[in-house]
């Protein structure tokens, strides 16, 4: 590839990379949108409601690990197919549901498709920026989930509260096979031409990658750091209008909280991970870490929809920024052979929370709890959270030190 058809092949790699994120983001918080309808129309209590919304979850954990190994072993591309495939024809399948139990069948497989997709979306991200770029490219495609929120969001929105729950499922199902066929035409391979040798046992190579040559302590750092920024990030994508309802305010005041989170999220994706490029990851994270915990802690004593909206916004820039962060700091401690295994991996973990935030905050209002005392049970995540990802080594000095020991191997390619 020459220099003058390298700038717009990368572009169109990341412009297919980010309406896919657009997709994904728009059916991850089509759930927390259509809840309140949901809910009456199937009879769910609250706990049903958290199994509900952590069920896609479960499903997303299994995912990430299943579609970032066989990303290593059968490319990228055809796995982002698939998983974009399902995720689109199990939303419908959502849109259709009579029972719970379908409902929860139908949310169990969005999630693997989900899962699927995002460790290929990080490792084609990896592969087409410059190590120095590379929180900021990254950050940027995934600034497409939060916009995919807000999407719903207006949508809703618009429709004034009259939009069926089905059809937002529905329509967020046909856009992303609508996708298929461009991504099928347009999306290049990015799997470097070198693989693990056909003999070498997947489950040890994939140890090795996470906890080998002095990996370990990013590894479990990282996905700490992951899994608790993400019980806090799905317990509000799945929670938040329900919570402002439960706050005693209007519906259209939930829906206008999510949408607020949503866009002010976007641009947390975008300017945290451009700032991370400059000033480095400890320095961004510390102050990012800071501000969640202080808005997170003034939503839950918001006095009025208008604060509840205004702290949501803030809320949803540092949160969603700080989880992209992390993602794209995550490529560069990891060889690049299994780098989408690795991540998957890393995703996989960290989703673990995923599944424990709508849970948690379906159990603590099962039980009776409020919505300002849900809220504030996650400051504590915050901080431990916070700690993590302040430990983390320096990524630019492991990853040229990854480089060095990886390109003196015989025979491997990087």
């Amino acid at each position: 590839m020459n220099a003058k058809t390298a700038v717009p092949r990368i572009a169109v790699t990341l412009a297919l990379c980010f309406c896919a994120a657009v997709l994904e983001g728009y059916d991850v918080q089509a759930f927390g949108i259509a809840a309140p309808k949901l809910v009456a129309a199937l009879g769910l209590d609250p706990a049903r409601q958290g199994w509900a919304a952590s069920t896609a979850m479960v499903g997303l954990v299994l995912g990430a690990f299943l579609g970032g190994r066989m990303a290593d072993i059968v490319g990228r591309k055809p796995v982002l197919l698939a998983s974009v495939a399902l995720f689109g024809l199990c939303s419908i399948w959502t849109g259709l549901s009579a029972g719970f139990a379908s409902l929860l069948l139908a949310r169990l497989a969005t999630g693997i498709g989900f899962g699927g997709a995002f460790p290929v979306l990080i490792a084609v991200a990896a592969e087409v920026s410059s190590p120095s770029r590379r929180g900021a490219t990254t950050s940027a495609l995934f600034s497409g989930m939060p916009a995919g929120g807000a999407l719903v969001s207006a949508l809703a929105g618009a429709a004034g509260g009259h939009m069926d729950w089905r059809m937002i499922f529905i329509l967020g199902g046909a856009m992303p096979l609508a996708l298929l066929p461009l991504l099928w035409l347009f999306l290049p391979e990015t799997r470097p031409e070198t693989r693990p040798g056909r003999d070498e046992n997947a489950s040890a190579a994939l140890l090795a990658a996470l906890f080998a040559q002095g990996r370990a302590l990013a590894t479990v750092l990282l996905a700490g750091a992951s899994l608790l920024i993400l019980v806090l990030l799905y317990m509000v994508l799945n929670w938040l209008p329900s919570l402002v309802v439960a706050k005693g305010y209007l519906a259209s005041d939930g829906a206008q909280a999510a949408f607020a989170f949503n866009i002010a999220a976007v641009g947390g994706t975008v300017l945290l991970g451009f700032v991370m490029d400059i000033a480095g990851a400890r320095r961004t994270l510390g102050v990012s870490y800071l501000a969640l915990f202080a808005s997170v802690y003034l939503l839950g004593a918001a006095g009025s929809a208008g604060a509840a909206i205004a702290f949501s916004a803030v809320t949803g820039f540092f949160t969603v920024g700080i989880s992209c962060a992390l993602y794209g700091l995550a490529p560069s401690y990891y060889p690049p052979l299994l780098r989408a295994a690795a991540c998957g991996a890393i995703v996989g973990i960290g989703r673990i929370g995923t599944i424990a935030g709508p849970l948690l905050a379906g159990q603590l209002r099962q039980q009776g709890w409020s919505a300002e005392h849900v809220i504030d049970a996650m400051l504590p995540l915050i901080f431990v959270g916070g700690v993590a990802a302040l430990l983390l080594p320096r990524a630019r000095e492991r990853e040229a030190g990854l480089k060095r020991a990886y390109s003196s191997r015989p025979g491997q390619a990087g």
